[in-house]
């Protein structure tokens, strides 16, 4: 069982510990993120997360990475819609080291102008890499459908031109107004005691004070009309990602999603497996995922399609995703997935950072924290009718969504734009 400590201040401290590990994971969660920025500072979460490796008051750059790395660990960061975190995996004996250097990244960071310019040049070269995977900005192009006009449909990494218009200042308001003590979460797994992580975190963060907690703009309730964008590229084979509204992190009916997805295009026993890779041979790739955030969520179909097969395969969706509306799945195939989803978690929870991952997200983005087992109680208690009814609430004919990336005519996106028009 996780342990958790509020420290004076705000900041939230939590760790679980593993007897028997040799490994520790340590992650600082900011609650910031891209849903956070607007059209203007679109980006700043991603950039502040790279500045943060550039220098402190204490430590250059390289004395940063090196202060984890000569010791045999490895850290890094990322940035999502809803939280930043920065993280280090290390031999347990080397708790205050962790703690340290994380704690020094987040409060002493110097920003120095020389490096963003260096860095601003590096998230240049980011952004050109998602444009040339087409596999992944298909899923920005989804977003934006999604979310038009809103926060949540802007990719994470920012344009040239907002990430070129940030300055240090703006990395400065930003510090100020996300990186303070009542906006972290601290969190530890590994073979160590929870004063003493209690301790390292106090130690640093100790004498910082609150501020007014930020906030974001929520989700719209409606997303509009069912549509479909292309993105014009001469690439090999199309890339699709077909999606819906989906559900929040608190939403009763969320345990019912995750076992849908499953059955739907969760693994190879899947039924949008078996029909479009195994029947038809249309594509390598092919599955589905679900994403949730604070108040809101998304589900989508994504695959990698015979550029000539496009519209089959879309149909074939579609269908799919009409049959569980229509249809209750068969208890195999819900036994099936509740074994999936009870292995893959239990596995996953063997790793000290899947561990700090797993309670990390749960506390910054959902603000509280189910354990392995209360998750597992609410799987069980899903059934074939709360998938329907999942099913029924999200899959409706005039809410999807379809983003396509491939080389098709006019005629061929003409084709594929008659089966979106309401």
């Amino acid at each position: 069982m996780h342990k958790e400590t509020v420290l004076n201040n705000g900041l939230k401290v939590i760790s679980n510990r593993f007897t028997d590990a040799h490994s520790l994971s340590v992650g600082l969660w900011i609650r910031t993120g891209g849903r956070y920025e607007t059209t203007k500072n679109q980006g700043i979460s991603h950039f502040m997360e790279h500045m943060l490796f550039k220098g402190t008051k204490n430590r250059s750059c390289q004395q940063i990475k090196q202060a984890i790395e000569i010791k045999g660990g490895a850290f890094n960061a990322f940035t999502s819609e809803e939280c930043v975190c920065y993280y280090v995996k290390i031999l347990s004996h080397r708790l205050s080291l962790a703690c340290d250097v994380l704690s020094d990244m987040v409060l002493n960071s110097v920003f120095n102008e020389e490096e963003m310019e260096k860095e601003r040049k590096v998230i240049f070269e980011e952004i050109r890499m998602y444009l040339d995977l087409p596999m992944q900005y298909v899923h920005d192009l989804l977003d934006e459908l999604l979310w038009p006009g809103h926060p949540l449909g802007l990719p994470l990494v920012g344009t040239y031109d907002t990430v070129g218009a940030i300055n240090r200042k703006a990395l400065l308001d930003q510090k100020t107004n996300f990186y303070a003590p009542n906006n972290i979460i601290a969190v530890a797994c590994g073979n160590i005691i929870h004063d003493e992580f209690v301790s390292g975190i106090k130690k640093a963060f100790d004498k910082k004070k609150p501020v007014k907690q930020p906030t974001f703009k929520k989700a719209p309730a409606s997303i509009g009309a069912r549509q479909v964008k292309f993105f014009h590229k001469a690439t090999e084979q199309t890339h699709l990602c077909l999606g819906v509204k989906g559900l929040s992190r608190k939403h009763p009916l969320r345990y019912g999603l995750a076992l849908l997805n499953i059955i739907l295009g969760g693994n190879m026993s899947s039924r949008l497996f078996n029909e479009i890779r195994e029947k038809r041979s249309l594509a390598y790739e092919i599955g589905s995922s679900a994403k949730s955030y604070s108040d809101t969520g998304s589900f989508f179909i994504h695959a990698g399609i015979d550029n000539k097969k496009l519209k089959q395969a879309v149909l074939i969706m579609i269908k799919e995703l009409g049959k569980t509306k229509k249809y209750l799945v068969n208890k195999r195939e819900l036994n099936m997935s509740k074994e999936y989803f009870k292995s893959g978690l239990l596995m996953a929870l063997e790793s000290t950072m899947s561990n700090m991952l797993f309670l990390g997200e749960q506390a910054s983005i959902a603000e509280r924290i189910q354990t392995k087992d209360q998750i597992l109680k609410d799987i069980k208690k899903v059934d074939a009718d709360m998938i329907k009814d999942v099913a029924t609430k999200l899959f409706k004919p005039d809410a999807l969504k379809l983003a396509v990336i491939g080389p098709q005519m006019d005629k061929e996106k003409l084709d594929i734009e008659g089966l979106f028009v309401a």
